[in-house]
């Protein structure tokens, strides 16, 4: 295989793994050859084993860090400060992307950014869906419920209303309050509730100083 076929085959595919390539009659251990010799080059960028992406001038669509996120660990979804800066809730520009998977946590540092895995246990994965990034690209991403609860979830201290506060969050009034506590009461855990309570305190601070 060329460079240019490889460019043909996967210019549209912000990301690619081997398996896009290793088809028909190609032979595995020369498509990694290739591979390796390319990342040598700089042609393409290695992201994890098996993953990877042109590098410019070559790529023609630029990958979004959150289908990047997703697709170095597939049962996995972005939430936690990521998702909360996505939706405009956090001032802060948050420069990793945060996930949260059932698996283990891991953490990569790639030319396309930096990306952390939290885990949280199996009965707490919910509350996400598919979002549209633009350029046809689409990543699993937290609802802004979800995010704030997940955070909570895995700080300590995160259900108190000091902690919650040091956010600085933003357009609380946004949020779906019957959907936050529906979120929070699927999993047994009192901690959830208090920080619902203290994230609808806060809300009503907000409520005030706009009315000022």
């Amino acid at each position: 295989m060329e460079f240019s076929d490889l460019v043909e085959i996967v210019q549209d595919e912000p990301v690619f793994d081997t398996g896009l390539l290793i088809a028909g009659n190609a032979n595995p251990r020369e498509i990694r050859r290739q591979l390796s010799r390319w990342k040598q080059t700089g042609k393409i960028h290695q992201l994890r084993r098996g993953l990877y992406c042109l590098a410019p001038p070559f790529q023609k669509v630029k990958p979004h860090p959150f289908l990047v996120a997703n697709r170095l660990i597939p049962a996995s979804y972005v939430s936690l400060q990521s998702a909360l800066a996505y939706y405009g809730m956090i001032p802060e520009y948050v420069p990793v992307t945060t996930s949260v998977t059932t698996s283990r946590p891991a953490h990569w540092e790639t030319p396309l950014g930096i990306f952390d895995f939290r885990h949280i246990q199996v009965d707490f994965f919910y509350g996400y869906g598919l979002v549209e990034l633009g350029e046809k690209q689409r990543a699993f991403i937290a609802s802004p419920e979800k995010a704030l609860l997940d955070l909570v979830y895995l700080e300590p201290g995160g259900d108190t209303l000091d902690y919650l506060s040091e956010l600085r969050l933003n357009n609380l009034d946004r949020l779906d309050w019957q959907l936050i506590s529906r979120l929070a009461g699927q999993i047994s855990k009192p901690k959830l509730m208090r920080a619902v309570a203290a994230i609808r305190e806060l809300a009503g601070e907000e409520r005030e100083l706009e009315s000022l």
